[in-house]
């Protein structure tokens, strides 16, 4: 573990660094497109079950969750215009490597899920893939990267997340806890990086 630590220390400390001007340019669009705080947190579970606030560039109005679902379906109205091509482009989930400078997550690892969807979990797959730290990157991140999409077409979203898709995750979390390996990380953040850049 100690050299994964490194490993996501080495990346994420001049990552924060090289990337705080477009940080700075972010926020001041968001600002700028609605009125509300910067960043998003949310509370995720992560390893050993340990609660922690997730932090993201805010995408959608600030009293989201009071006014829908905590999945992000379709052309979702609570999502603003900065919003839309942040999550295009993946750019919100950039304040993620804060997480992993504090230790909540890793560069690489299941993708941490929200406490009332992992209660739903079998016991055994909830004990495996909470035996490692979560990640802003995995296989499920990369299969599912267009999820709001796949659920918006279905007549009842929240079903289909519960039933198919968290399943399906699921099983690529079991598969990324099997293998895992610096390897397997460095792989995984190049094919994320190659999936971002061919959207533009």
């Amino acid at each position: 573990m100690l050299a994964k630590r490194l490993f996501d220390l080495f990346w994420a400390v001049p990552g924060l660094i090289v990337l705080s001007p477009l940080f700075l340019v972010l926020a001041l669009w968001i600002k700028r497109d609605s009125s509300g705080p910067v960043f998003f947190r949310q509370v995720r579970v992560g390893r050993g079950g340990r609660h922690f606030s997730i932090y993201k560039f805010r995408t959608m109005c600030s009293d989201a969750e009071a006014k829908g679902r905590q999945i992000t379906v379709g052309a979702d109205p609570r999502i603003t215009r900065s919003g839309s091509f942040l999550r295009k482009y993946k750019l919100d989930e950039l304040p993620q490597l804060i997480n992993v400078v504090l230790g909540d997550m890793s560069l690489v690892g299941p993708r941490p899920e929200v406490p009332r969807y992992v209660e739903l979990y079998p016991e055994r797959v909830r004990e495996l893939v909470l035996s490692v730290p979560p990640g802003i990157t995995d296989y499920a991140s990369l299969e599912y990267r267009d999820e709001n999409a796949i659920l918006g077409r279905s007549p009842d979203p929240e079903r289909a997340y519960i039933e198919e898709v968290m399943p399906a995750k699921l099983r690529y979390c079991e598969r990324y806890v099997s293998e895992r390996s610096l390897w397997v990380d460095l792989k995984l953040i190049l094919a994320t990086l190659y999936a971002v850049a061919a959207r533009r």
